[in-house]
C-alpha cells in the first residue's frame, strides 16, 4: 500500500502539460509538476525535469497553413521556436494536511521569424522585422501551497499560490537587416506579471480494481499585477515601451496508471489547456492564446523507496490557435524525483 501511495502521487507529479508553448509569442501551458500534490508523507522532495519543445508547424485555427498562405495575410510569419527547459521543484509536506512547493525553471530558447509581409510576398524573402535570437536565463518562480486535510485518506486537496516576476525581460535578437531588437514580450524569460494560481486535485484507485489508479487536476492562473515593458522594447506600433499582460489560462489534467508491476508504472494522461489572448500595448493580440489537448503516455521507474525516474511524450490530438501560430509536433519530457 505504501508503494501504491507513492506511485499515485508520482503520477500526479509527471509533467501534465510540460513546457508546451502554443505559439512563440508567449502562449504557454503549465510546466510545473510540483503543483499537483507531490506527497502525503512528511518531508522534502526534490524534482528535476528536462523538457524539449520544437515549435515548427504553422497553424491557423484548427488547420495547418503554409508559409506562403500565412505571408499573404500580411501578418508575421514565424519560422521556428526551439524551447528547452530545466525545471527544479522543491516541495515540503507536513504529512498531515498541508504542503508547499517552489518551482523555478531555467529556459533556453532559440527563435526565428520571417517578419511581416505587407506586400503578400512569402519566404524565403524576409519581411519587415525579421530576426533571430538565442536567449537563456532563469524564468518566473512559482510558490504554490496546498491543503489536503479534508478527508482521512488525504486523497484530494486545494492549491493556491503565486507566480512572481523573477525572469529577465530585456533579452534581444539580431535583425536580418542588421542591428539588435528586443524580442517579443512573450518570448522573454519572464512575463513581468504577478499571477494568482488556484486549483484542486484528486487521486485514488478505480473502484473494483487493485492495480488501476486515477488522478485529476484543475488549475487556473491569472495575472493580477503587471509591470510596464522596458522602455527600449518596441510595441507592434513601433512605439517604445508599453504594457503587457499574459492571457489567463485554465488547465485540466486527467490520467490513469497501472500498478501491477513491481517497479515499472505505465501512465496515460489527457492534458487540456485553454489560454486567453495576451493584452496590452506591447502584446501580440492576434497570434496568442487558444485551446490545446494532448494525449500523454508515460513511464515511471522506481529506483528505490525514495527515488523515481520518469519520461513521457505529449502527442497533440487537438490544436485550435488564435491567429497564425507555430505549434509542436510533440513534447518530450524526463526527470528524477528524490524524497529525503
Amino acid at each position: 500500500m505504501k508503494l501504491r501511495k507513492i506511485v499515485v502521487l508520482m503520477a500526479l507529479a509527471l509533467p501534465s502539460a510540460a513546457s508546451i508553448a502554443c505559439s512563440s509569442c508567449g502562449c504557454s501551458l503549465n510546466t510545473d509538476i510540483g503543483t499537483q500534490g507531490m506527497g502525503m508523507t512528511e518531508g522534502w522532495t526534490l524534482d528535476i525535469r528536462y523538457d524539449a519543445v520544437n515549435q515548427n508547424k504553422l497553424r491557423s485555427g484548427t488547420r495547418s497553413i503554409s508559409q506562403s498562405a500565412a505571408a499573404a495575410t500580411g501578418n508575421e510569419v514565424e519560422n521556428y521556436t526551439q524551447n528547452n527547459y530545466v525545471t527544479g521543484s522543491l516541495d515540503y509536506s507536513n504529512g498531515e494536511s498541508w504542503g508547499v512547493t517552489a518551482i523555478l525553471p531555467y529556459i533556453m530558447r532559440s527563435h526565428s521569424t520571417f517578419g511581416a509581409f505587407a506586400d503578400g510576398g512569402g519566404p524565403p524573402e524576409q519581411g519587415d522585422g525579421a530576426y533571430s535570437s538565442k536567449t537563456s536565463g532563469v524564468g518566473d518562480i512559482k510558490i504554490i501551497g496546498r491543503y489536503f486535510g479534508f478527508a482521512e485518506q488525504k486523497d484530494w486537496g486545494l492549491q493556491y499560490g503565486l507566480k512572481l516576476p523573477t525572469g529577465a525581460r530585456n533579452q534581444t535578437g539580431s535583425l536580418v537587416a542588421g542591428g539588435q531588437t528586443m524580442i517579443d514580450p512573450g518570448l522573454q524569460a519572464g512575463s513581468g506579471s504577478t499571477d494568482l494560481i488556484v486549483g484542486a486535485y484528486q487521486f485514488g484507485f478505480i473502484s473494483g480494481s487493485e492495480n488501476w489508479g486515477y488522478f485529476a487536476q484543475l488549475q487556473y492562473q491569472a495575472a493580477v499585477m503587471v509591470q510596464s515593458v522596458p522602455t527600449n522594447a518596441p510595441n507592434p506600433d513601433g512605439v517604445y515601451g508599453g504594457t503587457y499582460r499574459p492571457g489567463n489560462s485554465a488547465n485540466m489534467n486527467l490520467g490513469v496508471n497501472y500498478q501491477a508491476f513491481e517497479s515499472w508504472v505505465p501512465t496515460l494522461q489527457l492534458n487540456v489547456l485553454n489560454k486567453r489572448v495576451d493584452s496590452g500595448t506591447a502584446a501580440d493580440t492576434f497570434a496568442t492564446g487558444g485551446t490545446l489537448a494532448y494525449l500523454t503516455p508515460g513511464l515511471l521507474y522506481r529506483v528505490s523507496e525514495k527515488t523515481q525516474v520518469y519520461a513521457n511524450i505529449q502527442l497533440p490530438i487537438y490544436q485550435n490557435v488564435n491567429g497564425i501560430q507555430i505549434v509542436p509536433s510533440y513534447i518530450a519530457s524526463m526527470g528524477v524525483r528524490v524524497h529525503f
